[in-house]
């Protein structure tokens, strides 16, 4: 059938109960546009470590949404997020020392979005999204794997979430050149520019924050940031195989504090049942649990590593109607993308497994006959201080 999405309609204000069970058409495509913008986040994401800005964005925020056919969703990038998780790691988890690197301290977390008028008009209110990457540095890993709990918030807060996730959330360093600003400050600073932008000039205001996995539980810690910041604002998460966050306070402070969650989740995923220790952490929000036995498309093994695959949540939440029904049968999204990094199609649709990558691997050739790692457009360099900002951006959004 032809690859062709789910219908755009007008949407209303606030969504009514009662829209996940069946799910409604207008809902699941809105749940689909976030879930691409969090793929963006991979998708332009620098994995070469041979390449001398791995762990960076391959594309500068004027051009990322254009790079990635993502500019029909109408929103503009103002900003892009980095965050610090090289610390205190084993030498063998450092990323590779070949060559000169843009950052030994820093990678790129994701980026923060605002809707355009005519994606305002239809969905009621200027949307800012905050898109949070999941893990992909080893270092990442290590602190994710930590199941220590710290204190967030004041100090007589009881709310306590995970020490890895508050780490790459929090930390900052003077010597670093892309984090004197932890995570935390860059996007609540940009998001603080934005809230006060758009509400002096009369418009109602929400706040999107979506991430895949890690970029899940990062989510949860910035909507608590924001909701304490702005608290009469509409803030809602969507996240996509995130593991929990924080304990039994964190959750009911995000209820209290009126933070509309939802949580996609595949029932073969294991990262949602992390950590482990389910009597001292708590899922936070409303679950939406897809399977993927439903889907006829994909092999059924036991690929844990598959299960959590962004682009096959976003393949089964495409072909979910409810959850005593088949896969739907008009699905439309196009089926390849399932296997731009992972090998889950079965063999008869005749996709080649992993085929998401650079032309020749990232070589070009030059002028001399010599295949060559190529250098990047000036504009495309890694920059922790853009020299226009974000005003183009905010002035081109109307």
């Amino acid at each position: 059938m032809t690859p062709t999405k789910s219908p755009r309609d007008n949407i209303p204000t606030n969504w009514r109960d009662g829209l996940l069970e069946p799910l409604h058409p207008s809902l699941r495509r809105e749940i689909i546009k976030y879930g691409e913008f969090v793929e963006a986040t991979y998708d332009a994401f620098d994995f070469n470590p041979l390449s001398e800005f791995c762990g960076s964005c391959r594309y500068n925020r004027h051009k990322l949404f254009e790079e990635l056919a993502l500019t029909g969703n109408g929103y503009k990038v103002t900003k892009y997020i980095y965050a610090m998780s090289h610390v205190d790691v084993p030498k063998w988890f450092e990323r590779s020392e070949m060559g000169r690197t843009w950052s030994k301290d820093s990678n790129w977390m994701g980026y923060v979005a605002v809707s355009s008028d005519m994606e305002t008009e239809r969905i009621g209110r200027r949307d800012i999204v905050v898109a949070w990457r999941g893990t992909v540095a080893p270092s990442e890993w290590f602190m994710d794997l930590k199941t220590k709990l710290d204190r967030f918030g004041s100090k007589q807060s009881r709310i306590q979430v995970q020490h890895g996730f508050l780490s790459i959330y929090k930390s900052k360093s003077e010597e670093t050149r892309y984090n004197k600003l932890s995570a935390s400050e860059q996007v609540m600073e940009e998001l603080n520019r934005l809230v006060i932008f758009f509400q002096e000039r009369g418009e109602e205001v929400s706040l999107t924050i979506t991430g895949h996995s890690l970029g899940g539980a990062l989510s949860l810690l910035n909507a608590y940031e924001a909701a304490t910041t702005f608290p009469n604002l509409f803030i809602s998460v969507i996240s996509f195989g995130a593991p929990r966050v924080g304990n039994i306070f964190f959750k009911e402070k995000l209820r209290v504090l009126e933070v509309k969650t939802l949580r996609v989740v595949v029932k073969q995923d294991i990262v949602p049942k992390l950590p482990r220790l389910n009597w001292v952490y708590r899922h936070v929000g409303v679950q939406l649990k897809i399977d993927k036995v439903v889907s006829p498309y994909l092999k059924q093994d036991s690929d844990l590593s598959g299960s959590h695959n962004l682009e096959l949540y976003l393949h089964l939440l495409d072909g979910y109607l409810s959850k005593k029904s088949k896969f739907r049968w008009n699905a439309r999204r196009d089926i390849a993308l399932v296997n731009k990094s992972s090998d889950m199609l079965i063999e008869e649709l005749r996709i080649p497994e992993f085929w998401y990558q650079l032309p020749h691997k990232g070589l070009v050739l030059n002028k001399h006959g010599r295949w060559v790692k190529p250098g990047r457009q000036p504009e495309d360099i890694p920059s922790p201080c853009p020299n226009d900002a974000s005003t183009h951006v905010l002035a081109t959004c109307t």
